[in-house]
């Protein structure tokens, strides 16, 4: 193999297990976390099927986000309605044949990419130009945003501009999967966006994206307000019970 694919090939088993193992042991945090109270945000569902339904709605259509502000609503859905279709388009590169869906949504997929990076400048443009979101916006917001954007630009520079050798690009992201490995394409601008994708599969655990998993975990949304019907009480002070008996 050459110095380039063993870089690449190193790169992104070391980006992979951080991001499953780290996404994994946030996950184990985020369960282990007590949650003593009652506290759902109302108007809240009285039943577990409510919450699921709540839940689905939030994660589907960011319902919270629609009645708070619209404007960050419509950049934000935007952002991550573009990503979906991208990640789902690139299901291609890791399998021999492909799916027939994963082959009839590649049209869109090239095009959700503007949709994705119209969303972030949005997103990005907000912490600028709204005085009180820029008096808390930190480096790394920023930093964050502009490496999604890069990532972004260089896939569509690939698709738009500057094409890739794609049957090597697969066959090398096939060999990582199966320890076959194949080179890998010496293209500067493939060089350049996969080396910003493995970036973010290693900072993804210990940054703000972690929302993605942790939504699932927020009190305010996967409680019922059943406070009178069934007594709340934590995993830990249940353990107190028991041991008190």
């Amino acid at each position: 193999m050459t110095s380039l694919t063993v870089f690449y090939t190193t790169l992104f088993y070391f980006a992979t297990l951080v991001l499953i193992g780290g996404v994994a042991y946030r996950i184990y945090e985020y369960s282990r976390t007590p949650a003593p109270l009652k506290i759902p945000t109302t108007p809240a569902p009285t039943s577990n099927a409510g919450v699921v339904v709540r839940m689905a709605r939030e994660v589907v259509l960011f319902e919270s986000l629609f009645k708070s502000n619209k404007w960050i609503w419509i950049f934000g859905w935007l952002f991550h309605v573009g990503l979906a279709v991208v990640l789902l388009r690139h299901v291609r590169y890791f399998q021999e044949p492909a799916w027939f869906w994963v082959e009839f949504i590649q049209p869109f997929g090239k095009y959700a990419s503007f949709i994705m990076v119209a969303g972030l400048a949005g997103l990005w443009a907000r912490r600028f130009l709204v005085d009180r979101v820029r008096y808390i916006s930190t480096p790394s917001d920023h930093l964050m945003l502009a490496l999604l954007v890069a990532i972004g630009l260089s896939g569509m520079m690939m698709t738009f501009v500057s094409h890739t050798d794609i049957v090597a690009l697969k066959a090398f992201m096939l060999g990582l999967m199966t320890f076959d490995f194949q080179p890998m394409p010496a293209d500067g601008v493939l060089m350049v966006h996969l080396g910003l994708v493995a970036l973010l599969m290693i900072i993804f655990p210990i940054s703000k994206l972690l929302h993605a998993p942790g939504i699932f975990f927020s009190p305010t949304r996967n409680q019922a307000d059943n406070p009178r019907e069934q007594r709340h009480l934590a995993p830990w002070a249940a353990a107190l019970e028991r041991n008190k008996s």
